[in-house]
């Protein structure tokens, strides 16, 4: 008999080589019908794998992430094999789950493409696979059968992948006609897949590298019931609506140049005034808790980056090194701003007393990222951080900490953001060698993260291997308007960098310690940031943020000048306001605002003009009636004073 830990720490025995189904079926018939995936001692298996020792275990259904995992994983399966059915001869990369589905890479071959056309065709042949019940069956192997299988194949991808394997850790699955080098985990067969959608096919340069052969990537995702595709499609029908790059164009926030390059945002005046009453916002509830603005450069000396870490790790995502003209002098875009502030912190000797000591930058960093894989504001070569970082000692540690997450509880409300879960990113439990610093450290930051954690009333996870290399941080998970999730907000614990940096304060013992440096950045970048705002509100922003709170429209060029007056008297009180005086009837006017997302409208006619009124109409209210300017100049004060009172009040 082996011992059976649940999540709820309650125990039960079993007999050896029982599987996760067995356990499932053990304790309700219902859940044994829901179950896709088991952890096992913190690793995912199927459910149809035996277990044979104590074991800690958590069953995992559609509603969970694991799940999801395993239904996608095997789903990506199922689709190799019907392009294998259907292009035979067809070579395959990799196949991963992903956070909405799986894709896979494959090359056809002898110059074949694949087109949006043939999608259809390949999920009918995928639902007829799935309705043969074919097991995922896991076969372990030696690295010697595993190579002679795919030479025989000719599957030049499969052996690349197989060569960088250690034997004793190889897997096969096969299910149907198809066999795939897979570690898991697997649904156990394949009619649990009942809906498929094929979204998108793109191109993807083998293992990221643009040297390399490029590849088709084709991209799907699929559902245990119908029901769940349909509001699927319903979801990414909206999704439509709301692209960041659709709304970013109508809108006039932001473009693209080529010949500024790829990935390179350009802010326009509404972009680049949405950008500042969002730092104005942060700027504010910083001042409140104690935060000093810095600037530091956009280039720094390469050894600044090699001193902190960031040049070893991530060397291969900065752009090339900038060679000045004395030899051997080198200097690198600032890809982080962390190492910057650490020598700001290095600029005078410090005291306990000085500390905590909280520094904070908008700081513009750049890494080159593969064109492929750039998208719109949230994946580009340029960027700002909201960044900050506080030295503290160890007794402030905490309390710095939970200050942090009372910051992004105030950014959270005033944007109308409030389903979101914290995900506590720790250490790989295995791999160690991707991180720098002591266990001592790591165990300390990692303990004050949850502590920090548990005392806010936070709902969060626990996730394995998802650290920073140089300390574990806190992630705020947030769902969107239309169910979607995204990562925004991160603390990050740091006991290494201020050990590179040889970073010191004297403690009241009248000896030198080092602080402990929290890393912040509760937007995480501008453009991510307006990209997830974007598509989150739909462009409807709250009127504290939006850039033109008002548009001010006169019925005829008769009543320009009395609409200059409004317009004036509007900026005079810091109202942004703007006047459309184009020779348009005012219906076509009026569209045109609602498609720009303006939130007031004003029409000014010789009614107005004669009253010193105008006509008020809110975006999908309609008319609101006649009020004074000033009436109206007090309406609108208000209404950004309630929504930002949540500053207030902390």
């Amino acid at each position: 008999m082996i011992k059976i830990t649940f999540p709820d720490n309650s125990v039960k025995e079993f007999e050896a080589g029982i599987s996760g189904l067995g356990i499932a079926r053990s304790l309700s018939n219902s859940l044994a019908k829901e179950v896709l995936s088991i952890t096992v001692n913190n690793e995912i298996w199927d459910i149809s794998r035996p277990i044979n020792e104590d074991s800690n275990i958590k069953l995992h259904t559609w509603d969970d992430a694991e799940g999801k995992y395993a239904f996608w994983h095997s789903s990506a399966h199922l689709m190799a094999e019907a392009l294998e059915a259907l292009y035979p001869g067809v070579k395959f990369g990799i196949g991963p789950a992903i956070e909405m589905g799986f894709y896979y890479d494959v090359d056809l071959g002898n110059g074949m493409v694949l087109s949006d056309k043939d999608l259809p065709k390949i999920e009918q042949k995928m639902l007829e696979l799935a309705r043969n019940k074919s097991e995922y069956q896991r076969t372990d192997v030696t690295k010697e059968e595993a190579i002679s299988f795919f030479k025989e194949k000719n599957e030049e991808y499969k052996l690349e992948l197989i060569n960088d394997l250690e034997d004793g850790t190889i897997s096969f699955y096969k299910q149907g006609n198809f066999t795939d080098l897979c570690r898991g985990p697997h649904l156990p067969n394949t009619s649990y897949i009942k809906a498929i959608k094929l979204n998108s096919i793109a191109g993807a340069y083998w293992r990221g590298d643009e040297k390399r052969p490029q590849l088709t990537r084709v991209y799907g995702i699929t559902f245990p019931k119908k029901k769940f595709l349909d509001e699927y499609v319903i979801m990414m029908e909206e999704a439509k609506k709301r692209d960041h790059r659709k709304l970013g164009k109508e809108m006039e926030l932001f473009t693209f140049s080529q010949n500024v390059g790829q990935g390179m945002p350009l802010w326009l005046p509404k972009g680049a005034q949405l950008r500042e009453s969002l730092e104005t916002f942060l700027k504010r509830v910083q001042k409140k808790f104690g935060y000093e603005q810095v600037i530091t450069p956009h280039i720094g000396n390469i050894n600044l980056y090699k001193t902190s870490g960031h040049y070893e790790k991530y060397g291969e995502d900065s752009f090339q090194a900038i060679q000045t003209p004395q030899e051997g002098e080198e200097y690198l875009l600032k890809p982080m701003n962390c190492p910057h502030h650490c020598e700001i912190y290095k600029f005078k000797p410090r005291s306990y007393k000085d500390l905590p000591v909280r520094y904070a930058e908008f700081g513009t960093v750049y890494r080159y990222e593969q064109s492929g894989e750039l998208h719109g504001l949230t994946r580009v070569r340029s960027f700002t951080q909201d960044d900050a970082h506080l030295f503290c000692t160890p007794d402030q540690l905490k309390d710095e900490f939970k200050k942090v997450i009372d910051i992004i509880f105030i950014i959270f409300k005033a944007l109308n953001f409030t389903d979101y879960t914290a995900q506590i990113s720790l250490r790989d439990k295995v791999n160690r060698e991707k991180y720098i610093g002591s266990d001592e450290n790591w165990d300390k930051a990692e303990q004050a993260i949850i502590e920090a954690a548990e005392e806010k009333g936070l709902n969060t996870v626990v996730e394995y291997g998802e650290a920073a290399f140089y300390g574990p941080k806190l992630d705020f998970m947030i769902k969107d308007a239309i169910g979607r999730k995204w990562q925004l907000g991160t603390i990050q614990v740091d006991y290494n960098l201020p050990e590179r940096f040889e970073l010191e304060y004297v403690g009241s013992d009248n000896q030198k310690h080092r602080p402990i440096m929290i890393h912040r950045a509760p937007f995480g970048s501008m453009e991510r940031f307006v990209a997830v705002l974007l598509e989150h509100t739909g462009g409807k922003f709250p009127l504290w943020l939006t850039p033109e709170q008002v548009v001010i429209m006169p019925i005829s060029e008769k009543y320009n000048d009395y609409a200059e007056k409004v317009l004036n008297s509007l900026n005079n009180s810091d109202i942004r306001a703007v006047l459309d005086d184009r020779n348009e009837k005012i219906g076509r006017k009026i569209r045109d605002s609602e498609l720009k997302k303006t939130p007031y409208l004003i029409i000014v006619g010789e009614k107005e003009a004669t009253e010193g009124t105008v006509s008020v109409r809110r975006q999908g209210e309609g008319d609101l009636g006649s009020q004074s300017i000033q009436e109206f100049t007090d309406f609108i004060n208000k209404e950004v004073e309630d929504q930002l009172s949540s500053i207030e009040q902390y």
